[in-house]
């Protein structure tokens, strides 16, 4: 009897051996490990413990998501069986945490945290793990950035409707040496997850009738009423945070214009980076009114480069064109917080020009070839167009750009020396911001009379440079202060190109489909404001107005 007893125990360590073999080799097998606690209690207030631990979380009614863990070895360990012969220093450049979410057992978003983030003590000392995911507030924190990426960008909220769901949480090690290696489970935990219906006003729903008084000839042509009363709802719910303006034209007339968010017809509204295309805009203007000889003309024939700080022979070979496209050299990067030449950087100081031209060139950078996002540079068109042109910029931009598309309710942002600033902020209506862009489908033309010469409007919606948008998620190719992008919608390819800022803010030209899109939205700084406007777009807008044509 025994011996029998003696037998089973060696079999049942024999599975057991078996399953932890598999466990390591295999990392789809996530059923063996329950470590992962969940809490909704104010981590800020008190040290969460085990007696604070929740096994429910109300989506819309609690405050405070963390995450609770305990490792078994620190994560370095786990980091060096996966890379036996590279060195800590190695390991922690190529490697962290990998987090992956599932809703009701189905994997949503998996992501391989960013190396850099979380500090050093953390991956090589710490066996407890406590991660902020959920606040009333943004925190600077990566927690809290990465559950965003989840709700937001990555499909968590629209997997969690109204209803009861499960959320579970499995981590892992992972580094990326050449190919991307990801080691066994080292945490799991599940937390029921209440969504409660998001109330709403009802009247919200309905597209909304367009009023008299317009500016436009309405369009006469059908468009899905259900797809974008269906986008009007999650942009009740907040699913599509900020919108403010939607303003669809077809054949150049009217066929959606929406507000919503307490805004109107009449509100002014600030694009953020927009702008920047405005100073392409009038830079053209400026050429064919030969103020300006031309896009090729050098930055040093406007300032003496000389005598700012950092001086290179490689300045003298900075042309408009360059600065036009985003290619110009300079140190400056808005999409790398490290970058000495940021906006934000700029903004502090109190000459945004001499800040500019100050900058070193970038050692790698071919000019006209290598795209960086760089704001300061568009400011600098600015300065050169104000300096060129009769009265000056604003006055120059109202004779030339504004007074012939009937545009005169708008307001400029200016420079700390009071000159119109080109690299964002200048406020329009949204329905005015739609002529804009209809000027450029109609190839420089409006009512008529060429406003922008349409070789021009060519050289600014053609791909310029190669360029990635890691923002939105895009890579494509910039022209003239124009992006230029692909939508897909079953199955079918849309070419459009536009002007895009910070909060969701969109002008949409497309190419080969006769439309101008018009979206205002003020999710500044939010993440996942211009992938979910691309999301509205690709979703709902262009399924409602392409299926009726």
């Amino acid at each position: 009897m025994k011996s029998n007893h003696f037998l089973v125990l060696i079999v049942c360590i024999l599975i057991s051996c078996k399953n932890n073999s598999q466990s390591k080799s295999d990392n789809t097998n996530s059923t063996e490990i329950e470590n992962l606690y969940f809490s909704t209690v104010d981590f800020t207030k008190a040290k969460i413990s085990s007696e604070e631990y929740s096994k429910n979380f109300n989506l819309h009614n609690d405050n405070y998501l963390s995450i609770v863990f305990n490792l078994d070895k620190p994560l370095i360990q786990s980091l060096q069986e996966l890379a036996p012969s590279l060195s800590e220093d190695e390991l922690l450049s190529k490697g962290n945490f990998q987090f992956s979410y599932l809703v009701d057992g189905k994997l949503i978003y998996a992501e391989n945290l960013n190396t850099g983030a979380g500090p050093k003590t953390r991956k090589t000392e710490k066996l407890r793990q406590v991660i902020a995911l959920v606040t009333p507030e943004q925190i600077n924190f990566w927690g809290w950035f990465m559950w965003q990426r989840f709700m937001k960008i990555n499909g968590g909220l629209d997997v969690f409707t109204e209803g009861n769901h499960t959320l579970s949480i499995e981590i892992k090690p992972y580094l990326r040496d050449g190919t991307l290696k990801v080691g066994p489970l080292l945490a799991k935990g599940n937390i029921a997850v209440e969504v409660p219906k998001i109330h709403i006003d009802e009247n919200l729903v309905p597209v909304q009738k367009i009023q008299p008084n317009n500016g436009w000839e309405i369009s006469k042509d059908n468009f899905d009423n259900n797809k974008i009363e269906a986008l009007n709802r999650k942009i009740a719910e907040s699913r599509f945070e900020d919108i403010n303006g939607i303003v669809v034209i077809k054949n150049g007339k009217l066929l959606i214009e929406e507000y919503f968010n307490g805004t109107t017809r009449d509100s002014l509204h600030n694009p953020m980076s927009v702008g920047k295309s405005f100073a392409s805009t009038i830079m053209g203007i400026a050429i064919e009114e030969k103020f300006i000889k031309n896009e090729n003309v050098l930055l040093k024939d406007f300032y003496d480069l000389k005598s700012y700080k950092n001086y290179s022979p490689k300045k003298d070979s900075v042309t408009l064109k360059s600065l036009l496209t985003m290619s110009s050299g300079f140190l400056g990067n808005d999409n790398d917080e490290d970058s000495p030449g940021t906006e934000f950087k700029m903004q502090s100081t109190d000459n945004w020009v001499k800040f500019t031209l100050d900058l070193p060139m970038h050692k790698n950078k071919v000019i006209g070839k290598d795209y960086n996002y760089f704001t300061a540079g568009s400011g600098l068109l600015g300065d050169i167009i104000h300096k060129s042109v009769p009265n000056g910029l604003v006055s120059f931009a109202d004779k030339k750009l504004f007074a012939p598309l009937g545009i005169t309710n708008y307001k400029w942002f200016y420079t700390p020396q009071h000159i119109a600033y080109t690299g964002g902020g200048i406020q329009l209506r949204a329905i005015d911001f739609a002529k804009y862009g209809q000027l450029y489908k109609n190839k420089g033309k409006w009512n008529g009379k060429q406003i922008l010469t349409e070789e021009w409007v060519e050289k600014s919606l053609t791909k310029q440079v190669s360029r990635a948008y890691a923002d939105a998620g895009e890579e494509g190719y910039y022209g003239y202060l124009f992006f230029n992008n692909i939508y897909k919608v079953d199955g079918e390819n849309y070419e459009v190109f536009f002007s895009a800022g910070n909060g969701g803010n969109k002008i949409l030209v497309f190419k080969d489909i006769p439309f101008v899109v018009v979206i205002t939205a003020s999710a500044y700084g939010k993440p996942g404001n211009q992938i979910n406007v691309n999301k509205m777009m690709t979703d709902y807008i262009l399924p409602a107005i392409l299926e009726k044509q």
